[in-house]
């Protein structure tokens, strides 16, 4: 166990974070080695963090999957990908009626974003001409941001989305460098890395988070917020493996409710000023402990996710009110 558990004062890494300094390795070690019995006092210095920065306020994404189950890549976590025996829905890109019907159920689950997904190593200039279509005529109707999160990037087609008008561009890195390797062969960390650079320099917002319990340690946990605060991604969506029958991971297992709270704590100690999103997984992995991740993240999916179901809507809005927190309502002036 890291030495500093024993001795640290968790208000030390509130008031660290909220002077811009940045944990240093066994600090964050200690954050997730924490005792089960400290966990009350570290969650109350993260949420002196959150709250610094986000009020009580409460952000809703919600998720379509724009294209399914056609994808040639070979990620281990994935029910879409190649490898994956998992039986889900297989489509090509969703129409323009089907993407603005979505839109309006975004805003029918107080969502402020709403998240166009498709499965794939990358779109094809068709398909992005198909998500540029739509993506007009909901910001031209609908008081909502548009995130996309369509696979690698070229150059022109970051500059396109962009212009079209979508607010952000999520690509995860989803585990450390050092772990990808064993989660993916089909491409690689830094192909990740590049297209979320190109999404910030056309002049989206760039949006890219994790997956926690994939075989990582720890150590490389910190790695991967450390990355991420380098990257200087606006929005951190923490997904917990969802270990799906028929994919590589199927027998991975779960994160322990209270470790996941450590690992949310710990992304609001080194990214403090992000918008750190509980997501994916949030609802086997937290599971009764899904209200406390809220002193430490400031935003949430609303609904279902890509393939696997998620709370329903009217649990998570009852969530928010119970916790004495509130939605943020179309926050379209920020990122």
């Amino acid at each position: 166990m890291n030495s500093l558990v024993s001795t640290i004062n968790w208000q030390s890494l509130a008031e660290k974070a909220l002077l811009g300094e940045c944990l240093t390795m066994d600090e964050g070690m200690a954050v997730l080695e924490a005792p089960h019995d400290e966990l009350l006092p570290l969650m109350q210095a993260a949420f002196q963090v959150r709250r610094h920065y986000f009020g009580k306020k409460v952000k809703l994404n919600m998720i379509i999957n724009a294209k399914s189950g056609l994808c040639p890549e070979d990620c281990g976590y994935c029910s879409q990908s190649i490898v994956s025996t998992a039986p889900v829905k297989k489509y090509s890109l969703l129409d323009k009626e089907t993407l603005l019907a979505g839109a309006k159920e975004a805003l029918a689950r107080k969502a402020g974003t709403y998240c166009i997904v498709a499965a794939g190593k990358g779109p094809t200039d068709r398909e992005l001409n198909q998500v540029i279509d739509a993506v007009k005529e909901i910001r031209a109707t609908m008081p909502l941001k548009i995130c996309a999160c369509l696979g690698i990037l070229k150059d022109h087609q970051a500059v396109q989305l962009a212009e079209a008008g979508v607010h952000r561009y999520n690509h995860n890195l989803n585990t450390s460098r050092e772990n990808y390797p064993s989660i993916t062969t089909t491409h690689t960390y830094d192909q990740r890395v590049e297209t979320v650079k190109k999404a910030k320099y056309s002049g989206m917002s760039p949006c890219s988070g994790v997956i926690i319990g994939m075989g990582e340690s720890d150590q490389e946990i910190v790695e991967m917020a450390y990355a991420l605060r380098e990257l200087d991604a606006d929005s951190i969506p923490i997904n917990f493996l969802n270990a799906i029958p028929g994919t590589p991971m199927e027998n991975a297992g779960t994160t322990a409710p209270i470790k996941s709270l450590k690992v949310l704590a710990l992304f609001r100690f080194i990214c403090p000023t992000k918008e750190i999103r509980v997501a994916g997984g949030r609802e086997v992995n937290l599971r009764g402990l899904q209200p406390m991740s809220l002193y430490a993240a400031n935003s949430l999916f609303a609904g279902d996710y890509l393939t696997t179901a998620g709370q329903e809507i009217q649990d998570d809005h009852q969530l928010i009110e119970d916790m004495g927190f509130e939605i943020e309502l179309n926050a379209l002036g920020s990122c």
